[in-house]
């Protein structure tokens, strides 16, 4: 029985592999024509006006994140400790500076105060042309201390990482948890200790994880490089223990240096902890990379020297027909700013080709097909309220993409506030959108294509989830920096509450704060904030990274192994 389960097997990768070098069906997708016109003047430049403060706002944000810890912890952390920065920790690790960083603003502006990026760096980068999620802790945020947003959003980036099946890097440089909010890090499922369980489930998966200790490893974050599947550390400034030299000291009075204690040397003679003792730093990120290079993954041949130019050419002409500068004026500044979502489908897609599903039924939902950056997509974009015709239409295009393995992208721009039942007529219209939108919410639950939001708008009330929320667990969620995310949107709060009622006036006021892109990433609430002009390059970067898994060359596990001592 499992000589014919290993044959099939085979069987399939081969058939995989010779799909692999089969070219994809030819399209002639309708070219969208839909340039500016002088009647969206006016909207436009407010738009624009709205997109250049968010834009501002944006890059203020940035530059203190860059900043890390500040410029005295830097120091502290290169002269005195003689580490290299987070970042450039990255430099030598992955192919290139061109990654998908994961949550920049994470941490920001939060209760017990700003941690800048969560104190820690996730994202996805190529190392040795694979695609691998990465965790780096950046000591220099509060010496590296986990707090409840640090924990979250390591585990948001191993979630990432089963979702795609993608190869997990960790760089563990971490002082253990922020003991005043141990109850907020210790107790709940999601919480601390879910990280060592995903990397119990990830290696049952198959899903190669490699821990670099390039500083402090204490209390649970020892578990971490323990857990990985191959681990490797460096001389002098990487240390792996529960308790560090002050708590020996307390409890036996014996002093021990950290390198005795739990230097590299012990755990690669003695203990037997990591597999790989580097001198420095640049010789860790060496070992890593050929770690990589050994995994069970085959990449596509790259193209021959002579059809080089011609996919140049070729790339060239698949780009929009439209600047993807217009996207600042398209993104609205409020749901009465709303231009035609087509205007924005046509400045995302290859040749801004798009080839639209029932177009003439439930016109307030845009649906069809298209690619982007030769990827087949099928899109799901609000252009209007979600009503009973449009939430029939989405459910069926959902369930047909599904039946083709065709990948959904999500445009979400949702009505400000629900629907009010002011008539027997109106609440029968109600009640049928209800049971549509119920349908809709349903295929997007149980569509097992990977599926990807932008948030281009409002992101408010039930609507939201049948365009495929945080809720509804799509493998990517990003933020345009003029989104806004609240049952409600500022200044509707009057459909959730009695008629003059006092409080209107201070629901608005924290509906405006608290709606706003910025106030959700700083809690983790989607993947990040991202420019508009930038859209089309990381939907491209997340479609390439969805398709990666297809080349692994074995997925399922045979037997169990026992990987450490």
């Amino acid at each position: 029985m499992r000589e014919a389960k290993q044959d099939w097997q085979r069987s399939v990768r081969c058939m995989s592999s010779a799909a692999r070098k089969r070219r994809t069906l030819r399209s002639a997708f309708p070219v969208l024509e839909q340039p500016l016109q002088p009647i969206h003047r006016h909207v436009y430049e407010a738009n624009l006006r709205n997109s250049n403060s968010c834009h501002k706002k944006y890059m203020e944000l940035r530059e203190q994140v860059m900043k890390g810890g500040g410029e005295n912890a830097m120091t502290r952390h290169t002269q005195r400790n003689r580490k290299l920065l987070v970042r450039d920790r990255l430099r030598l690790l992955l192919d290139d500076e061109d990654f998908l960083e994961l949550s920049l603003f994470a941490g920001l502006g939060l209760p017990y105060g700003d941690i800048p990026s969560a104190g820690c760096l996730t994202g996805i980068g190529r190392i040795n042309d694979l695609w691998c999620v990465f965790i780096a802790n950046d000591a220099t945020v509060k010496g590296g201390t986990a707090y409840p947003i640090t924990v979250k959003k390591q585990l948001r980036a191993q979630e990432v990482a089963i979702q795609n099946r993608l190869p997990c890097v960790y760089l563990v440089d971490s002082g253990g948890a922020f003991l005043p909010l141990q109850s907020e890090i210790f107790p709940d499922k999601n919480q601390g200790g879910r990280t060592f369980y995903n990397e119990a489930i990830m290696s049952a998966m198959k899903i190669p994880q490699v821990a670099v200790v390039c500083g402090s490893c204490t209390a649970g974050g020892a578990y971490i490089p323990t857990m990985a599947e191959e681990a490797v550390m460096v001389h002098r400034i990487g240390t792996i223990f529960l308790g560090g030299p002050p708590l020996v000291k307390a409890a036996t009075g014996e002093e021990v240096t950290p390198e005795d204690l739990g230097g590299a040397r012990l755990h690669a003679e003695v203990s037997g902890c990591v597999d790989y003792f580097a001198w420095e730093e640049k010789e860790a990120y060496d070992y890593t990379r050929n770690i990589i290079s050994t995994l069970n993954f085959q990449l596509p041949e790259e193209e021959e020297e002579e059809n080089e130019e011609k996919m140049k050419k070729r790339k060239s002409e698949e780009e929009p027909l439209y600047s993807s500068d217009e996207l600042l004026g398209l993104a609205p500044r409020s749901y009465n700013y709303s231009l035609d979502v087509k205007l924005v489908v046509s400045r995302l897609t290859d040749g801004s080709r798009f080839q639209e599903f029932k177009a003439r039924y439930g016109t307030t939902l845009i649906t069809g097909f298209a690619k982007i950056q030769g990827h087949l997509v099928g899109i799901v974009a609000n252009n209007g309220e979600l009503s009973t015709q449009a939430a029939l239409k989405g459910s069926h295009f959902v369930q047909l993409c599904d039946q083709r393995d065709i990948p959904l992208l999500f445009l979400q721009n949702t009505a400000p506030a629900a629907a009010l039942t002011l008539s027997p007529t109106q609440a029968e219209i109600n009640s049928n959108r209800l049971k549509a939108q119920g349908s809709m919410m349903s295929a997007v639950a149980c569509a097992s294509v990977p599926k990807i939001t932008v948030v281009i708008g409002g992101c408010h009330g039930a609507d939201s989830y049948a365009m495929c929320g945080r809720a509804f667990d799509p493998n990517f969620l990003f933020l345009w920096p003029n989104a806004r995310v609240a049952l409600t949107a500022p200044g509707h709060s009057g459909s959730l509450l009695p008629p003059e009622s006092e409080q209107e006036d201070d629901l608005n006021r924290r509906l405006k704060e608290e709606s706003s892109a910025f106030y959700s990433s700083g809690r983790l609430w989607d993947d990040g904030v991202i420019l508009p002009q930038h859209t089309r390059k990381v939907l491209g970067d997340c479609l390439d990274i969805i398709k990666q898994q297809q080349y692994q060359l074995s997925t399922e596990k045979l037997q169990s192994t026992l990987l450490r001592m």
